[in-house]
């Protein structure tokens, strides 16, 4: 088994084709790395612009490349002809920094050769849930490349950010740091139909409160102080992605506002709650008014 990190960089063009934008990309980086956690080659590619003639004014700044640069890259299938010949035939795991980078290579396989999976994806890591998990960090507490690299004592600023070769590199010294055979491997993922139908879900806010997805029981709340259950003062309602109430306990006369948010995952309901404790007192809104 070999471990292939890739990176990409993309720029969002409008397509006449389909009506709508395309994050087509425009380079690709990897690093390969055998069984040993040894680097053992790299791979970098300019790829030609065939839907997006100009690079849009915040992808130029961020990676520095140019319009020319695009314009006289290779074209999307024969980078990616020459990315697999590079792979070889080996069992690779496929690993990058988030998923982002494998919904566009997604999107570009599907617009340029008609096909809905990509064709060298067999076993694939997100690295940064990966990391998440290793550092027992919260799924809302996703971690940058460049914050992750800080954590573990890797100096960033000796790589070439935003650009997919530097970031790949990072990418995979990261992965040697924080590789542990067991761990990793529950993290692994077969890229067969259910992978792809969770990478192609879109996760969807819950608006309905009546929904049989939403449990009930969230939409109560507890004394944060003396821990009795609270009256509802003010009905539900939504407003900005959360459901809002107002709710009063009697025994510690503290009235709170409470927000919650519903959303849909591909197997889950992901739930998000945030309490305010509202001030009564006439003095205090004096005081604020002034």
């Amino acid at each position: 088994m070999q471990y292939v990190v890739i990176d990409l960089e993309w720029n969002n063009a409008y397509s006449k084709k389909t009506s709508g934008f395309v994050n087509e990309i425009i380079e690709i980086g990897a690093v390969k790395i055998d069984e040993g956690l040894n680097t053992v080659d790299t791979f970098s590619c300019i790829v030609r612009s065939q839907i997006g003639r100009k690079l849009r004014g915040s992808v130029k700044k961020l990676t520095h490349l140019t319009n020319d640069d695009i314009s006289t890259g290779v074209p999307f299938t024969k980078a990616f002809s020459l990315f697999r010949k590079w792979m070889g035939e080996d069992d690779t795991v496929i690993m990058s920094w988030g998923d982002g980078d494998i919904r566009a290579l997604l999107e570009n396989y599907s617009y340029f050769c008609g096909v809905e999976t990509v064709p060298f994806l067999k076993y694939y890591c997100d690295l940064q849930k990966y990391f998440q998990r290793i550092k027992k960090r919260r799924a809302d507490q996703q971690a940058g490349l460049i914050t992750a690299a800080q954590e573990i004592g890797i100096d960033p600023e000796i790589y070439t950010h935003h650009r997919a070769l530097g970031d790949s590199m990072l990418t995979a010294d990261i992965f040697e740091i924080i590789y542990d055979e067991n761990s990793f491997k529950k993290e692994v993922r077969v890229c067969n139909d259910e992978f792809y139908s969770r990478l192609l879900f879109k996760a969807k806010i819950l608006k309905n409160i009546d929904n049989p997805l939403i449990d009930k029981k969230r939409l109560e709340h507890y004394c944060d102080s003396c821990g009795a259950r609270c009256e509802l003062t003010e009905p539900w309602r939504f407003s900005c992605n959360f459901f809002r109430a107002s709710f009063y306990c009697k025994n510690c006369d503290t009235a709170y506002a409470v927000k919650v948010r519903f959303k849909k995952l591909y197997d889950s309901v992901d739930f998000k709650k945030i309490v305010t404790v509202v001030n009564n007192d006439p003095d205090d809104e004096e005081d604020d008014e002034e």
